[in-house]
């Protein structure tokens, strides 16, 4: 039986954390350059670190060529968001705008648990299946043969879902109740804060459970394979 190596695995987590990297370090480093740095004002310093993080929206977009929801998700608010902030020139909103994408994403994993097709899959599974071809054919066994394994499913996104709503109510209360300047790194480590609590609740709820029964799955399948090698023996 041939087995992939662990790029695709290694990819996976690459896709999933290389765009939260540039969203979160990439505004904050640009804004404090713009300001100090370059003298630039509040606003615009504001509206300039959001730049970077809407081009590689648009970019995954056009290099993936086909609909990627998280993308679709981010680039709409981050458009509607920055057009809102230019009209009423309130560097308040340029904040809020960031609680909007936590918040849409967060109601649209919500949705899609509430539908039966959580949107956090595709960006867990493959530290599951870790590109092993017998994990991700016991993956797919397992979603469409275990009730067990589909409630844990959803529940991995259910967490991120919550934690992402309560993510977005504080940011929005911090950009309005502190200083501008405070709250552009506060943000980021408030989004820190709830990312890592996400990702600790949902492994030790989720995570570790659908791990152990992937490699149940993959040790009952290639049980009869083992024994039918003993008989021939």
């Amino acid at each position: 039986m041939t087995t992939k190596t662990s790029t695709t695995g290694k990819a996976g987590k690459q896709s999933t954390f290389g765009p939260l990297i540039v969203d979160v370090a990439v505004p904050v480093g640009s804004f404090y350059l713009f300001k100090e740095v370059f003298g630039a004002g509040t606003f615009a310093a504001l509206a300039l670190s959001s730049v970077v993080p809407a081009v590689r929206t648009v970019w995954s977009v056009v290099k993936e060529r086909k609909a990627n929801v998280f993308a679709a998700l981010i680039l709409v608010v981050n458009v509607v968001s920055l057009a809102l902030s230019f009209l009423s020139g309130d560097p308040r909103l340029m904040l809020v705008k960031d609680s909007g994408v936590s918040s849409v994403i967060g109601i649209a994993v919500l949705v899609s648990v509430a539908m039966g097709r959580p949107m956090m899959t595709e960006a867990f599974k493959p530290f599951l299946t870790r590109g092993d071809t017998a994990r991700e054919a016991a993956w797919e066994r397992l979603a469409v043969g275990s009730g067990a394994f589909r409630r844990l499913e959803r529940l991995f996104s259910g967490v991120w879902g919550v934690a992402l709503l309560a993510e977005c109510a504080a940011r929005i209360v911090g950009a309005y109740t502190l200083p501008v300047d405070t709250m552009v790194w506060l943000g980021s480590v408030v989004l820190a804060g709830a990312i890592t609590l996400a990702f600790l609740v949902s492994r030790k709820a989720a995570a570790e459970p659908m791990a152990r029964m992937l490699t149940a799955e993959v040790n009952a399948a290639t049980e009869p394979v083992r024994g039918e090698v003993a008989i021939a023996a």
